[in-house]
């Protein structure tokens, strides 16, 4: 790996890691949150910050490597867009208090997830293998906002 490369993963990396961090700062559950009736699948809110923080990693580490391959391909275009998506779920469905609005967003990001997996799959398999336990996670968040959604409707 070049130098130039390996500072580009590192600011990937460091770039995507504290935007989840930043805006995880300005949309901490708070009151509303608390008051909500969960599902009983609902994990401890300590977890997330751990999983997020991995998984983060992960995607700068994708990011940057579709990034130094073809910067203006349709790779690194998909990958801003589910980036972009991720930063706004918490806005819409913390600071909002919308987990409605927030389905639709979360939809849009693991439509995104996927069709970076699949478009990355032969051009990038490392990369694509690196957005799997992503969409995981993002689908499960997906249960999780539905469910909240569904107990608290009305």
């Amino acid at each position: 790996m070049t130098r130039s490369n390996a500072l580009t993963v590192t600011l990937f990396i460091v770039l995507t890691v504290a935007g989840g961090s930043l805006i995880g700062a300005f949309s901490m559950p708070g009151p509303w949150y608390q008051a909500l009736d969960k599902p009983w699948f609902n994990p401890p809110n300590w977890i997330f910050g751990p999983v997020w923080t991995a998984l983060y990693i992960l995607i700068g580490i994708a990011g940057a490597r579709v990034w130094i391959r073809d910067r203006s391909g349709p790779l690194p275009k998909i990958w801003f867009t589910q980036i972009a998506l991720n930063y706004l779920w918490p806005l819409v469905f913390f600071t909002a208090e919308r987990p409605d609005l927030a389905l639709v967003v979360l939809a849009g990001m693991l439509i995104s997830i996927l069709a970076f997996i699949a478009l990355a799959w032969r051009r990038d398999r490392p990369s694509a293998l690196m957005f799997i336990p992503y969409a995981v996670w993002v689908s499960f968040a997906g249960l999780l906002n539905a469910s909240i959604w569904w107990l608290n409707r009305g």
